[in-house]
């Protein structure tokens, strides 16, 4: 059976116009079938369920409202833009989501026209969705914005900047979806039955026509106009305290329900009707229709493929936070930081055992990275938490406010390197590039339990900015059993899998979990070996550290990494190498991430679509290639 003949409603439609054609009163049982379906897909393939369960009535209400692609529809972050994909003609092909050339897990341009703008990072939806109502102003065009914001996302500074910069005159609805956190506060009976009353269209038609009869009283309805709203303005200010969100220059409506469909897009058409730029708040209820995501949101947010095999192990960031902890004991001046990510970052372990030192931000890179500075400058010893690819959200405050006061803040850069089907927005390939440039910056690549809680002591105790990057998942028994049959001895610096005095022809210089590519490319190729990289920067060393063990048979250096090559490690350590001298007389490579984000392509690995697979590096070795 093919998938649109398994639902009643859900495989009729192909565009928003086909979901208007569906009666009003049937639009709950294709709201049963979308959640069906997202059970099913998200569970088989992997992804995020429970924002987009609860996010099922209103994305059905805004799609019955406003008219896309004409109308510009913009998710925050796009995790939450399932439903959306289902109802813009993508439905046929869910059972792609998330997999190499199947539909994105976000919002992507290049994939729907239905989709305006691409997504991946939190807080960016407002001001684009700023741009976009600009745009359309002045262009005359009448189009609308919608932009659709979680509570986690306001969090992040980005929102609150583009609020500040918000015009009134603008067609512009904001959706404010609520569904973790408490932004207002509960402030009784008398409050919730004026938001009931206030999503109800007689509200606004009575609101409308006791303006329009009070302005025409001759002489003095002006004036009674304005008093009854400051009355009624006294009365809500006395309820609700002061609005933010009003005093930024929006009209306010809500909270409503974002699960009670008909109420919901009652409020998004009265909305509509203002013509000017409005903040719709809604409540919704994460993980609806599905008892384990109701139960357990957080667990549900993002899950893996079925297919996925559970490690036994502990990750990476689990390792970390464990040591983190077992640190903290001993030294009161460690501190944890997260921007609203304790979860993934493994820090949960540090907030229980040390809460008056562990912080969570909330989506605020710039302000955890100029905190952590603050901290070190009054003499604690900081460490945030990041992953890779928000890490560059706060570049500037690495280099302004830690790296040239050479404070002793230690990063840990949580998924660096390729990150599988989240895609490019999350891949991690831009952190050594944009770190080994920073004067004062240590850089640290550990890829054992081992190496990894040696980085963080070493960090800790140096003194300086530190940067400690490892990838998603754990340790690798391929790895160990490659480099450290008999553990880790001695600082970190650089491994072998030869000795000095072998006849190595080729030597593989590399860091990150991309090693195991090269592990693979040896088992077909002889006088070939592998040198790994625990610490590349400061780069000088690094290039000591390699010159001790190259044996003088090398004929042939490849430098293998997953990140970008410009300004990668390969670029700079060959650079440092050359200088030096030690590839006189040696050809060399480097392969790397070449000059694109690494999209993915159906049938291959991560590592082929970026071009640093084991193949690759076969080539590679057998070719004769100078420099380059």
């Amino acid at each position: 059976m093919k998938d649109t003949e398994r639902y009643e409603y859900l495989g009729k439609v192909n565009s928003p116009e086909d979901l208007k054609n569906i009666p009003f009163e049937k639009i709950p049982i294709l709201a049963k079938e979308i959640r069906k379906e997202l059970i099913f897909r998200v569970t088989e393939n992997g992804g995020h369920l429970a924002s987009n369960l609860g996010a099922v009535e209103l994305t059905l209400a805004i799609h019955r409202v406003f008219d896309s692609p004409r109308d510009h529809i913009i998710f925050d972050v796009g995790h939450q833009s399932y439903v959306h994909k289902m109802l813009t003609g993508r439905f046929d092909k869910m059972q792609t989501l998330r997999k190499p050339g199947g539909l994105s897990g976000f919002t992507k341009r290049e994939e729907s026209e239905h989709d305006a703008f691409g997504a991946g990072h939190s807080s960016t939806s407002l001001s684009a969705g700023l741009g976009f109502a600009v745009s359309d102003k002045l262009s005359a065009s009448d189009a609308y914005t919608v932009v659709v914001l979680g509570d986690g996302a306001y969090t992040g500074g980005m929102i609150h900047e583009a609020l500040n910069n918000c015009r009134k005159d603008l067609n512009l609805i904001i959706i404010l979806n609520e569904n973790e956190i408490s932004i207002s506060k509960n402030i009784g009976r008398f409050a919730d039955n004026l938001a009931r009353l206030r999503i109800k269209s007689s509200y606004f038609k009575t609101k409308k026509a006791t303006g329009f009869f009070l302005k025409k009283i001759p002489f003095i309805g002006k004036h009674i106009f304005r008093a009854v709203r400051g009355v009624k303005k006294g009365i809500k200010n006395m309820l609700y305290g002061s609005n933010y969100f009003e005093s930024m220059g929006l009209t306010y409506l809500g909270p409503v329900n974002g699960n009670d469909f008909e109420a919901t897009e009652n409020l998004l058409r009265e909305a509509k009707k203002l013509g000017e730029s409005v903040l719709v708040h809604v409540r919704t209820k994460k993980g609806k229709g599905y008892a384990p995501a109701e139960q357990e949101p957080c667990y549900y947010h993002g899950i893996p493929p079925a297919s996925s095999k559970k490690s036994n192990s502990p990750s990476f960031s689990d390792i970390m936070g464990a040591k983190l902890t077992d640190m903290a004991k001993a030294d009161t001046r460690i501190c944890a930081i997260t921007a609203a990510m304790c979860d993934g970052t493994g820090l949960n372990p540090f907030k229980e055992a040390h809460k008056e030192r562990f912080f969570d931000v909330g989506i605020a890179e710039e302000h955890a990275l100029t905190f952590a500075a603050g901290l070190a400058a009054n003499g604690m010893r900081p460490v945030a938490a990041i992953y890779s690819s928000f890490l560059q959200r706060g570049y500037d405050n690495i280099i302004h406010d830690i790296a040239l006061q050479n404070l002793p803040v230690t990063i840990c850069v949580d998924r660096a390197g390729l990150n599988g089907s989240d895609g490019a927005t999350h891949h991690g390939i831009f952190d050594v590039a944009f770190l080994s440039g920073i004067p004062n910056m240590t850089i640290y690549t550990p890829l054992t339990k081992e190496t990894l809680e040696k980085a963080l002591e070493e960090s800790i105790k140096s003194g300086s900015p530190c940067a400690v990057r490892y990838p998603r998942g754990g340790e690798s028994e391929k790895i160990v059993r490659e480099f450290y049959p008999y553990g880790h001895t001695g600082a970190l610096s650089a491994d072998a899998n030869f000795k000095k005095n072998d006849d190595i022809e080729t030597v593989i210089i590399t860091d990150g979990a991309v090693v195991t590519e090269a592990i693979c490319a040896c088992e077909t190729l002889s006088r070939t070996g592998i040198i790994l990289l625990e610490k590349i920067k400061p780069y000088g060393e690094c290039a000591e550290n390699v010159a001790r063990l190259l044996p003088e048979s090398v004929k042939k250096i490849i430098f293998l990494e997953e990140d970008i090559r410009a300004g990668g490690m390969g670029m700079m350590l060959s650079d440092e190498m050359r200088r030096r001298g030690l590839l006189d007389g040696v050809n060399c490579k480097i392969i790397a991430v070449d000059d694109n984000f690494a999209p993915r392509h159906e049938g291959n690995s991560m590592y082929e679509d970026a071009g640093v697979c084991a193949r690759v590096i076969e080539k590679a070795v057998r070719e004769n290639s100078l420099c380059r």
